[in-house]
């Protein structure tokens, strides 16, 4: 039965190899570099002992084959060869993009499969491979380029997983593509290195594509231990086209020390008694302030509900008035 679980132990259990957030490599050197689109997902180790069975498992370890039941299949996919592959598992919008927030909605169902089948009918994944650690045999002090050659000799494509090719060379271009469609950046691994089993590596590095905009400051929460006294997070909106203050998020990063001193001594002149955004936010011990202060941040993507991702702090905009800061939200951001 596909995605029965069977002599899997007689395969070795290989934590991940992980990128370091970088740039792109010199010039110079771009010929000795593969680059492969960042995707937003769910990093997964695929062990297939080549009994019919398959196993995923997360990238802290834990299995979460049950979570996935459309990628079972992919038991018979290399019929009796023994394998271990690296890939994400994504959840693409209508757009063909991945999607972070509609695969947590299928994440953390490894203990409910019932749910996950359920959930697969309506959300269905697409898990993309980009390494081979084990063909029979073990990979992983091959070089990268050598181990890609084998995971594409394989030709796994099926309805729910694919082998994106990777560019050698070319890394300026590459990067601009995923900018100029919307993906979430790139990784640029060089093409002589080895696999490293659970390190962070200089031999891959991630470059992320972050947007920046203003937003207004209308809150904020105090910070904890070193930062008591300080705010641990501004709370951040963006006026939309009917003039309410929208709510897109907290920053809690990206200042000095110096920073965000003083943008407590500006928090504090600014106190307001009532929430300025609308609708109010469930945001638990907000301290509110007058809606005057503008900032710029940087942030991956948006959620559905219009919220920056991953939103870290640019800057004070002094010139700018509030008024100036509108956005293309959602029309319901609640």
């Amino acid at each position: 039965m596909p995605g029965h679980i069977s002599c899997v132990t007689a395969l070795p259990v290989i934590p991940p190899m992980l990128a370091t957030p970088g740039r792109l490599p010199p010039a110079a050197q771009d010929a000795r570099w593969a680059y492969e689109t960042k995707q937003d997902g769910q990093r997964v180790i695929v062990y297939l002992p080549g009994d019919g069975s398959v196993l995923l498992r997360a990238r802290s370890g834990e299995e979460i084959t049950a979570a996935y039941p459309e990628l079972h299949p992919l038991a018979a996919a290399l019929g009796r060869t023994a394998a271990i592959l690296d890939g994400e598992v994504l959840a693409v919008d209508e757009h063909g993009r991945a999607d972070f927030q509609l695969l947590q909605s299928r994440m953390g169902l490894a203990h409910a499969p019932a749910r996950a089948a359920r959930m697969a009918a309506r959300i269905p994944v697409h898990l993309v491979l980009f390494d081979a650690l084990l063909l029979s045999d073990p990979l992983l002090t091959l070089a990268y380029a050598d181990r890609r050659a084998r995971l594409e000799s394989l030709s796994l494509a099926g309805p729910h997983w694919s082998t994106p090719r990777a560019v050698a060379g070319h890394g300026a271009e590459a990067l601009r593509a995923t900018r100029e469609h919307g993906l979430e950046g790139l990784v640029c691994k060089r093409l002589d290195s080895v696999y490293e089993p659970g390190v962070r590596s200089r031999a891959w590095i991630k470059i992320r594509n972050m947007r920046a905009e203003d937003v207004i400051v209308g809150g904020w929460l105090p910070g904890k231990g070193r930062l008591t006294g300080l705010p641990g997070a501004v709370l951040v909106g963006q006026r939309s086209a009917d003039g309410r203050l929208r709510y897109v998020g907290g920053v809690g990063t990206g200042w000095s020390a110096a920073e965000r001193s003083e943008l407590a001594a500006l928090l504090r002149a600014a106190a307001a008694d009532s929430c300025p955004f609308a609708p109010v936010p469930p945001v638990p011990g907000a301290r509110w302030v007058v809606p005057r202060l503008v900032g710029e941040v940087s942030y991956s993507t948006r959620t559905r509900a219009g919220l920056l991702r991953q939103p870290s702090w640019l800057r004070l905009r002094p010139d700018l008035a509030p008024e100036e800061s509108a956005a293309d939200l959602p029309e319901d951001t609640g």
